[in-house]
């Protein structure tokens, strides 16, 4: 029996039908959807790649969402994150040489050499990038490394503020983990060399709550003062009575680097008028103190960008006790008033000069939450998607009324995935 006929037979065993509940959740029609969408993905690479006897690995690295701390990360700060029920991917199995082939699904093929691991300028936001990325960063760990034959489908859409790209780094390394190295990296190095391949090689200067929301999963709070302290949270929106309702607004922010990269630049200014690198390295009194100072040497806008990052900083732990103590009006309270600083303060909810579909998202769902819930710009904003918090007896009237204005499939009933990078299923012998 080859390693397609194996697989698929292991998939129609029940403790698959486990499997896929923990990963994915058990709303209607979710298990049969992934038994589908597993098996087609098997067949794929039977029909590309025709491995035969060798160890097919089924991989899945999930997307993330961002409940609280919006853009904090790349200036040392505090977030509080979760992998959610969506993910990216890869039917692989191993070579016997350094040679890497990638079909994935609505993307363009890749084919590279990892006996060639330089930065390449002409790859630059590509996933080849990525790929080249991700092999240089577990190399200069000590990190085996070795080529494959992989088929990938995702459902965290590209641009949507679910960190597509993380995503893909964080299962592109979990690949070469996995087939090579026994799957025996920790979550942390997992993340920071995905972090590492996206800001060096795919050229994007992404903090790296993605990454680490993606390769550990659950419900975390990060703290980014130093090393990564991450501290997993037990808490589940659904059994609050909150529903957590991603809103696509039909925008991309994959083209907006530069307005996401000034976020950083103009805080990472406000730190080094006082001498510092990073924000986390000053103190919010002397912004006070410094302002007149301050504002003709960096401007306005940094400044307020740099309120909001203090303000959030307090908001994230003040959510994190709130969940400790399972209040959950104080947790909408601080959802909230996060959302308001990132449209005002931040501004990172639309582009001057440009069309405001989230901007619209945000106040059509503060009129169909009426004063419940909570609503707020998700993840690198100026494009993409909006996060809700809302009442389970009123998410479907809720999403019914945003797909009105947004279109069919626009928005995504989450749930908390509590693994982090993982072999889903494999045929290799344990």
């Amino acid at each position: 029996m080859d390693c397609y006929a194996q697989m698929l037979a292991q998939l129609k065993r029940s403790p698959a039908i486990e499997r896929f509940a923990q990963l994915y959740g058990q709303r209607e029609g979710k298990l049969a959807r992934q038994m589908t969408r597993y098996t087609r993905l098997v067949k794929a690479h039977e029909d590309i790649f025709h491995a035969g006897d060798k160890p097919l690995y089924l991989i899945s690295a999930p997307g993330r969402t961002e409940i609280i701390g919006n853009h904090t990360d790349h200036n040392n700060g505090r977030v509080l994150a979760a992998a959610v029920n969506l993910d990216c991917l890869a039917a692989v199995t191993p070579r016997d040489d350094m040679q890497v082939c990638i079909r994935s699904q609505g993307y363009p093929a890749i084919e590279l050499s990892l006996e060639d691991l330089a930065v390449r300028p002409e790859e630059a936001g590509t996933s080849a990038a990525l790929v080249r990325g991700v092999a240089k960063g577990m190399s200069d760990l000590g990190f085996k490394l070795g080529g494959f034959d992989a088929a990938v489908t995702s459902d965290v859409l590209g641009g949507s503020g679910l960190s597509s790209s993380a995503a893909y780094e964080v299962m592109i390394c979990a690949v070469l983990d996995a087939l090579y190295n026994g799957f025996t990296m920790e979550s942390t190095p997992r993340a920071q060399i995905s972090q590492y391949a996206e800001n060096v090689y795919f050229g994007k200067p992404s903090g790296l709550m993605d990454q680490m929301a993606c390769s550990t999963g659950g419900l975390v709070t990060i703290d980014f003062k130093a090393e990564p302290v991450v501290t997993p949270l037990s808490f589940r929106f659904h059994d609050a009575g909150y529903a957590l309702v991603v809103v696509n607004t039909g925008g991309s922010h994959d083209n907006l680097t530069p307005e996401y990269a000034a976020i950083r630049t103009e805080m990472e200014a406000v730190a080094a008028f006082f001498g510092e690198k990073v924000l986390r390295q000053v103190r919010p009194e002397q912004l006070i103190q410094q302002l007149p100072a301050l504002r003709e040497k960096v401007g306005e806008r940094a400044i307020l960008r740099s309120i909001h990052y203090f303000e959030e900083n307090k908001r994230v732990k003040q959510m994190v006790q709130a969940i400790q103590n399972q209040d959950v009006l104080a947790m909408m309270k601080e959802l909230n008033a996060s959302g308001e600083s990132s449209w005002k303060l931040l501004q990172n909810v639309f582009c001057v000069g440009a069309e405001q579909p989230m901007t619209l998202a945000l106040a059509l769902a503060k009129i169909l939450l009426n004063g419940k819930g909570a609503c707020r710009v998700h993840g690198g904003g100026f494009a993409g998607t909006t996060l809700n918090f809302v009442p389970v007896e009123q998410v479907d009237g809720f999403v019914q009324q945003m797909e009105v204005v947004f279109g069919d499939h626009s928005c995504f009933v989450l749930d908390v995935r509590p693994d982090g990078a993982a072999v889903a299923f494999t045929t290799a012998e344990k």
